[in-house]
């Protein structure tokens, strides 16, 4: 239960936040949230299940409510708050302002920090050898590169090991002003396998001593994927146990997507027998190294297995080369129902124990290798790049094992999506299989919902149709017990602050000619003394229509011609001259896209943003909805335009102060039954709708 003393502390530090902020308008929607947010995380809805998902419109302040409900109370009960975010851009604003802001006048003494994956740091120790790295034995056993650095990248390099010896930088990748090439970064990164804390060598690593701020923070900012990350290795291995952590998914409509991608998995047939051959290779090698005898034994072990794995995927290669597999366009087959057939099945098993056991031989050996170093029987200059490489395959059969452990098992409790794609070289053939689950709600239960010790969800668009259904089903929550609902309006004043038009159409989105209608017709919704951005739901259809409009000298900004940054500073400059401005986007621009002000006065939407289901995962999808006996279009097709709708009308209004007009070019929202559904779920704009 919340405390009489919890709630005197909550409401002592809105009144100090209130009185700093210089634009603060009292709004009880964000008390609302407060409330709801600490009640729910004190356990008054569930003494268990201490779950709340938030739909807060834009100006709600929804960073400041949950900042304000749940802070107290993880400090309280001595719990980290681990706040989730799906961008760069909410990463950024939470640690440079939203968290300093807070700190200082909030009157709670806390702890943040951004915690990043370790792929972000340099190994210092891989920095120092990159640059320094001329011994005969070290070299026999670097992972080569393709070819040589070239003299830019060497320079880059060198810029790099000289910022760092002299502190002027930390070692991580973002905080370095210009790019670093993928190839330096490739040699010099912080991986798992090859900086390990208890080598005296890598103690110093920024990662580590990352590692070791983090324990002592209050607040950790993170993203999504390492989220992910986190809980694949069981939870509490990068961050904080689950259980002793209260976590704030921010944009969490991204969470599903995310995580499905993370549970995916994919390999090729003859790539991957090539760099199985390499492993037995430098296996030998490293088994040289080593000192005891144990790891010569491991090394048979783990040449038979590499043996008898790649056996199997000759038989799978050629069960693949003499399949009449009926190939899309794109040379891509996808298995009905993620059914394989038989003859896969039994080399998938075979294959699956074949990998798990080559993975636990590597696995005994790179430990193995790791003990030698502590104990200081073998030099680390001679181990960590062994270190290095042994890392990079067990990465890489891992990600085999994966793949084929759900072939093998066949995906008999959830859905999978499953096909192959016909890879063509040169000189030869090969075949990409791939896996993905199609949904990941039982996952994330399991993972996260029933092991953490809180739970508070939140994004301007989570409710599809005006229901939280769908978002629930595709994260695990749906019946699970305890879980609140909360959504919250906007405190804009839509009906005086902006115009949704809709136009009369000759012809349907649909049709063929529709690219051509937009060219005609968009000039007459663009004013060009005005912030105008255009929104497109594919890219070919935004070149044709530049195409034809800069045939009529009008001047565009089109989305992919320049970076983001590079374009929306052209869009700024270009309105703070006076000048007016034209940008075409597609739906990338509809999420995230803050453009308050007089830097966005009228938004033009040219269709209806349906997701057109090509990709094998999305077919896998609509098959298993109608394998329930369910419609694909309207359960998972319409709930996701409409969310994506809602996104995009809500780049117009930043603040309340903002005024504009909303143009869109699809009658459907009020020919089709299901348009009329997606219409009552924008925000009530003041509506112009032409007959």
């Amino acid at each position: 239960m919340l405390s009489d003393a919890l709630k005197t502390t909550i409401r002592k530090i809105h009144k100090h936040v209130a009185d700093n902020l210089s634009d603060y308008r009292p709004r009880s929607s964000q008390n609302y949230l407060v409330a709801e947010i600490a009640k729910t995380l004190a356990g008054e809805y569930h003494k268990k299940q201490r779950i709340c998902v938030i739909e807060a419109g834009t100006g709600t302040g929804k960073s400041l409510a949950y900042c304000l409900g749940a802070l107290p109370l993880a400090l309280a009960q001595k719990k980290k708050l681990i706040i989730s975010t799906a961008t760069v851009a909410l990463q950024e604003q939470l640690i440079s302002k939203e968290l300093p802001f807070f700190k200082k006048h909030s009157g709670l003494d806390f702890k943040f920090d951004l915690v990043k994956g370790r792929q972000r740091y340099i190994c210092a120790h891989k920095l120092h050898n990159a640059i320094n790295g001329d011994n005969q034995t070290q070299m026999e056993f670097m992972p080569t590169l393709a070819s040589p650095l070239s003299a830019m990248e060497t320079r880059c390099l060198q810029q790099l090991y000289d910022a760092y010896t002299k502190k002027k930088w930390q070692g991580d990748r973002d905080s370095w002003a210009d790019t670093i090439p993928d190839r330096v970064w490739g040699l010099i990164a912080c991986d798992k396998h090859a900086c390990q804390r208890q080598m005296k060598a890598h103690q110093t690593c920024p990662f580590q001593l990352a590692r070791q701020r983090l324990m002592q923070m209050d607040v950790l900012v993170i993203n999504h994927s390492l989220l992910l990350a986190d809980l694949d290795l069981g939870g509490g291995k990068i961050l904080p146990e689950p259980d002793s952590s209260i976590y704030v998914i921010d944009e969490a409509h991204h969470l599903a997507h995310i995580t499905r991608d993370f549970s995916s998995a994919a390999a090729t047939i003859k790539g991957t027998i090539d760099w199985l051959d390499k492993l037995t290779k430098f296996s030998g090698k490293m088994a040289k190294v080593l000192v005891g005898q144990k790891a010569i034994g491991q090394n048979f072990k783990l040449c038979d297995s590499i043996n008898d794995a790649n056996k199997d995927l000759k038989v799978v290669r050629d069960i693949l080369d003499n399949a009449d597999f009926n190939y899309s366009k794109d040379d891509t087959y996808r298995f009905e129902h993620g059914e394989i057939p038989e003859s896969l099945h039994t080399k998938a098993k075979d294959i699956s124990e074949a990998t798990l056991d080559a993975l636990r031989c590597l696995n005994k050996m790179h430990d193995t290798l790791v003990q030698d170093v502590s104990d200081g029987d073998i030099k680390p200059y001679v181990a960590d790049p062994i270190i290095g490489e042994s890392g990079h395959y067990i990465n890489r059969l891992e990600q085999l094992n994966k793949l084929w452990y759900s072939y093998a098992t066949k995906g008999e409790s959830t859905p999978h999506a499953r096909w192959i794609k016909r890879l063509e070289y040169k000189n030869h053939h090969d075949h990409l299989l791939s896996d993905c689950p199609i949904e990941v709600g039982y996952y994330l239960k399991d993972k996260l919902w029933r092991q953490c010790a809180g739970a508070v969800l939140c994004s301007a668009t989570l409710t599809a149709l005006g229901s939280f259904d769908h978002f629930a089903y595709e994260t695990g929550l749906t019946k699970e017990e305890g879980v609140k609902y909360l959504k919250v309006p906007s405190p804009f004043d839509y009906p005086n602050q902006a115009t949704l038009h809709i136009p009369t159409s000759s012809i349907e989105p649909t049709h063929k000619e529709f690219s051509d209608h937009l060219a005609k017709v968009l000039p007459n919704h663009l004013n060009k003394q005005q912030a105008n951005l255009v929104l497109f739901a594919s890219y070919w259809q935004m070149d044709h229509v530049v195409k034809e409009l800069r045939a009529k000298n009008l001047d565009i900004l089109v989305q992919g011609e320049m970076s983001r940054e590079a374009l929306l500073k052209q869009h700024t400059k270009n309105i703070d001259a006076g000048k007016g401005s034209i940008l075409f986007g597609t739906q990338s621009l509809s999420e995230g896209l803050d453009l308050p002000g007089k830097y966005l006065e009228n938004l033009v939407i040219t269709k209806i943003p349906f997701a057109v289901p090509t990709s094998p995962i999305e077919e896998a999808q609509a098959e298993f909805v109608q394998s329930k006996g369910g419609n694909p279009f309207l359960s998972i097709t319409v709930p996701d335009a409409a969310k994506k709708l809602v996104q995009s009308c809500g780049r117009l209004l930043r603040k309340e102060n903002d005024q504009g007009r909303i143009t869109i070019l699809d009658r459907r929202l009020v020919t089709k039954r299901y348009g009329k559904a997606m219409l009552d779920t924008l925000p009530p704009f003041k509506r112009q709708i032409d007959y």
